[in-house]
């Protein structure tokens, strides 16, 4: 496959297992090598790749944007939306473009994939970074609930108390109960920086007008099917992440202060594991801390991985 060498070049689709794959680089393929991992099920990369993606490639990095089988612009109707169906894009990647070793940067469900990853294919990863990314599904949908128990209680919210209780009635390894839990939590703010910056406020403005807008598109279908095809549906990965240490792999971890998502123990519990030197917590930073605090992940990304 041919590649033209500009500024950044691109290939916007490559043989996956059969598939097409939507994927992007930015800068040097002789700088080290960043696989950024998006969110999810149903997740895409646009957000990170119209504001982030090559202003990091300007630090020194060669950056991978892509979107998993079957989510947003890499659409395949026979998606399984498996662990293994992601480590298989995520080999044919490093397949694809020789890769021995690259950094992956994960947010938020990409954490979970990250870390599976890593922990049953450490040879291919020379760091893990996880940003604002799960580690303990069950802490966190535990933790949206109860929080909003207490607001709603303090509130005299009566219709938002029954909800809660209609949500602790679900199955809790149901996508069901993962789309309520989340769908409360969007309601209630807990994804937004509390006082956006001129700065942030930019940076989604131009996203939102752009044309990374316009494709980012969202298959209602995915979580479904993860649910549906995926044993591993409700996991906690500290116990990998302590493994992948172990192996001498570098592990980081970096999170926005209101991230409502997280509760003070879980990041008290992640900055404990990988250790004080590992771990930033950015302040009037909520769940897309490349966004609303760019300046700030920036530097610590390149402070850790440079």
């Amino acid at each position: 496959m041919k590649k033209i060498l500009l500024p950044f070049f691109f290939i916007l689709s490559f043989f996956a297992n059969g598939q097409n794959l939507y994927i992007k680089t930015y800068g040097n393929e002789k700088d080290k090598a960043v696989i950024f991992i998006h969110g999810g099920p149903s997740g895409n990369s646009t957000l990170f790749e119209s504001t982030t993606a090559q202003k990091l490639a300007d630090l020194g990095f060669y950056v991978f944007v892509y979107d998993r089988r079957g989510e947003g612009r890499s659409a395949d109707p026979e998606a399984k939306f498996t662990y293994q169906e992601a480590f298989q894009d995520l080999n044919a990647i490093y397949k694809e473009y020789h890769l021995s070793k690259a950094i992956l940067l994960s947010h938020s469900f990409g954490g979970l994939v990250a870390t599976l990853y890593t922990e049953k294919y450490p040879q291919n990863v020379s760091a893990l970074v996880l940003a604002g990314a799960l580690f303990s599904q069950q802490e966190t949908y535990d933790h949206i609930l109860n929080s909003l128990t207490k607001k709603y209680t303090k509130n005299l919210n009566s219709e938002g108390l029954k909800k809660i209780s209609s949500i602790e009635k679900l199955n809790k390894n149901s996508a069901e109960y993962r789309k309520a839990c989340f769908d409360l939590a969007g309601e209630n703010g807990y994804f937004k920086m509390p006082n956006p910056t001129e700065a942030s406020k930019k940076l989604y403005a131009d996203y939102e007008a752009g044309e990374f807008f316009k494709n980012n598109i969202r298959n209602k279908n995915a979580p479904l099917l993860f649910y549906q095809n995926e044993k591993k549906n409700n996991i906690d990965t500290r116990s990998s992440l302590k493994k992948i240490k172990a192996k001498g792999i570098p592990v980081f971890a970096i999170y926005g202060k209101e991230d409502g998502v997280f509760s003070t123990g879980q990041i008290n519990s992640i900055k404990s594991l990988v250790g004080d030197n590992h771990f930033a917590l950015l302040n009037n930073c909520s769940h897309y801390l490349f966004v609303d605090q760019q300046n700030e992940f920036l530097s610590d990304i390149k402070k850790w991985l440079k």
